[in-house]
């Protein structure tokens, strides 16, 4: 019998963590400002650069690099918009399959935007990256690069140590998302070419409403919110210790919960089953190194959201992307940048797992699409 409820939405949000949950509750119980200089502000200080410290050892970061803000989304906006002003650069270059937060805050940023196509792998075309920045240096413009570690609809893993030794011997800045990555791949930022990076709480267990950005020293006054000065000036506005305290929790908790091997092996069983119900199944990203904790595949011949109807009525949350096209269910831009056709894009369905993810719940998960899959295709297998 399914069960009442499986999530299988991990890239959108990750269930909260106990070890969070138990942080943040400490910290509840917590009075005053953290900015105070009095016993109950110091306690409050302290609990905060705990958690920058456990933030920052999984980023492979100094404690002294990580900023606290609002979101993932805030620290791409101040990496990206604040990174142009102060810097005074005179351009953007994202690639085609990017974040929303990322892609808008680079039209926001009051710069041109180059965008550089994503190749049919659903990796980054480096020969027209290698072209864009030529093409700057000629200019005698400095730019700013912003680009995605893994794909958050497809899991794809981009090329990172190769874009880092385009930018990092040259004038301009290189800026990464590495929201789908944190804590789930090896991070050395401190020893990297990178000149910032975003991460978040959210989608490893920990609260929504917690983001970091990581700044290199020469970074510091690329700042949005002046606010009292809080985040050494580099971020203003009252920290909520009880939101950092959680995320400090589920960073450390995160790695030793889930492993990507873990999620390899539910992936790979989802895959092979998928495979065998149809050997038409088409996987996004399929030739590209790959994260192992999310499938973006396609049934010919049963719409997305037929199929996303289908599992959420039997209690099997799933999505067809990114969660922040919230409310409506639209054809994917990366997997159009990807040159999928609609046929099959209009199919597409992301499943994503982790911490809490079973074999019992990926078994489910193939059951429920099985019947949906015959329903709407005949035993022969052509669309009905």
């Amino acid at each position: 019998m399914t069960p009442s409820k499986v999530y299988l939405d991990h890239n959108a949000s990750a269930p909260l963590m106990a070890e969070a949950r138990k942080a943040m509750t400490r910290t509840m119980a917590l009075e005053g400002n953290p900015s105070s200089v009095h016993a109950h502000g110091r306690a409050l200080a302290g609990t905060i650069e705990e958690a920058r410290k456990a933030v920052a050892g999984v980023a492979g970061a100094e404690a002294s690099q990580t900023v606290f803000t609002g979101s993932a989304s805030e620290a791409i906006t101040q990496a990206i918009v604040g990174g142009v002003r102060h810097f005074g650069l005179e351009q953007v270059i994202v690639s085609a399959g990017e974040h929303a937060a990322v892609s808008r805050a680079a039209k926001a940023s009051g710069v041109p935007v180059h965008t550089i196509a994503l190749l049919s792998t659903g990796e980054i075309d480096l020969k027209a990256l290698e072209a864009a920045l030529s093409e700057a240096g000629q200019n005698n413009e400095r730019v700013l690069v912003a680009m995605h570690w893994v794909n958050n609809e497809t899991g794809v893993v981009q090329p990172l140590k190769k874009i880092e030794a385009m930018v990092g011997p040259t004038p301009h800045f290189l800026f990464v998302d590495a929201v789908q990555a944190f804590a789930k791949s090896p991070m050395g930022f401190a020893s990297s070419a990178i000149d910032m990076m975003a991460i978040s709480s959210h989608k490893i267990g920990g609260p929504a409403g917690v983001g970091a950005l990581l700044m290199k020293p020469h970074c510091n006054g690329v700042c949005l919110v002046p606010g009292g000065g809080q985040e050494q000036g580099r971020r203003g506005g009252t920290q909520s210790a009880m939101l950092i305290a959680g995320f400090g929790a589920a960073s450390e908790a995160f790695p030793s919960s889930f492993d990507q091997s873990q999620g390899a092996g539910l992936i790979g069983l989802l895959e092979e089953n998928l495979r065998k119900l149809c050997p038409e199944l088409k996987v996004f990203g399929h030739d590209a190194s790959r994260i192992g904790c999310v499938s973006n595949f396609a049934l010919p011949g049963v719409k997305n959201t037929t199929l996303l109807m289908g599992l959420d009525l039997e209690g099997i949350s799933v999505s067809t992307g990114s969660a922040c096209s919230s409310g409506k269910v639209s054809r994917s831009p990366v997997l159009e940048a990807m040159g999928v056709p609609e046929k099959f894009a209009d199919c597409a369905i992301r499943i994503s797992v982790g911490w809490t993810t079973t074999r019992s719940d990926i078994e489910c998960a193939v059951t429920v699409i099985s019947e949906i899959y015959h329903r709407q295709t005949g035993r022969n297998g052509k669309a009905a």
